[in-house]
């Protein structure tokens, strides 16, 4: 089977100091991988390098097949969707629903160019699927913030891209909406075309069944990788986070507590 995703003793140091260190991770087609970490841990900039916005100290990344340094990262940006909190902050308020999402087709941050009908349907099929469809014609900063992430994930989808990146993208949300969009990840996952998946969170109760692989991440280096329900159980997660924990497996879902 081929990788999707190959790390291979990839470090990076800022003035000095290694922020990631000797990483190796492979990730094969058709797999989605959550990806768990605690604040400072490394997670964000893991997806620096994997977009290719910043570049190695030591060793090499190959992602969809291409090997970084040996192809335009512009064009392979294209092949990958990156859904954070953060770019939020970068979209106007009074951007109409649909033309956020068809804006994914051209990557940029508004609509510039005239897009097809064809360009409309397929957002609006993106939107029914991620159960958003009734925001259509609503601006951006009339919807909530689970509404919004819906909507930033049917953008991402516009550009068909290989590889999804959805980074903490429950962040600020409450009990029902973060339901909501883990089931609407969950319906997306199902699909037959759905792309390579990574979940970044800090929360285990996050990690969906889909999510068949987990990498953990402490202070820069890989702590442990693998299957999910052999990675996360209560005496490796103890060392993981260096305090008592206890883990319990329901409806196929990690929920940790202190001991």
């Amino acid at each position: 089977m081929k990788n999707c995703i190959e790390i291979n003793d990839v470090s990076w140091y800022r003035e000095g100091k290694a922020v990631l260190k000797d990483i190796r991770w492979q990730v094969e087609e058709g797999q989605h991988w959550a990806i768990l970490g605690l604040n400072g841990s490394g997670k964000t900039t893991l997806l620096n390098l994997l977009n290719g916005y910043i570049w190695p100290t030591t060793g090499s990344i190959r992602v969809l097949g291409h090997k970084y340094g040996e192809v335009d990262l512009r064009e392979m940006r294209k092949s990958i969707g990156w859904v954070s909190s953060s770019f939020q902050e970068r979209i106007h308020g009074n951007e109409k629903a649909q033309n956020l999402v068809v804006s994914g087709k051209f990557a940029s941050i508004g609509l510039y160019e005239k897009p097809m009908d064809e360009d409309y349907d397929r957002a609006g099929a993106f939107m029914e699927q991620l159960r958003c469809g009734h925001l259509k014609d609503r601006t951006y900063q009339t919807c909530s913030q689970g509404e919004k992430q819906k909507l930033l994930i049917a953008r991402a989808l516009m550009a068909s891209p290989k590889l999804l990146i959805l980074d903490e993208a429950t962040n600020g949300l409450d009990f029902i909406s973060k339901e909501g969009l883990l089931d609407s990840i969950y319906e997306l996952a199902g699909l037959p075309d759905a792309p390579n998946m990574l979940y970044v969170t800090h929360h285990t109760e996050e990690i969906l069944p889909i999510f068949s692989h987990s990498l953990l991440i402490r202070r820069g280096e890989v702590f442990m990788q693998g299957l999910t329900q052999e990675v996360l159980n209560s005496k490796d997660l103890t060392d993981f986070f260096e305090m008592p924990v206890n883990l319990d497996w329901n409806r196929e879902r990690a929920w940790l507590s202190r001991k």
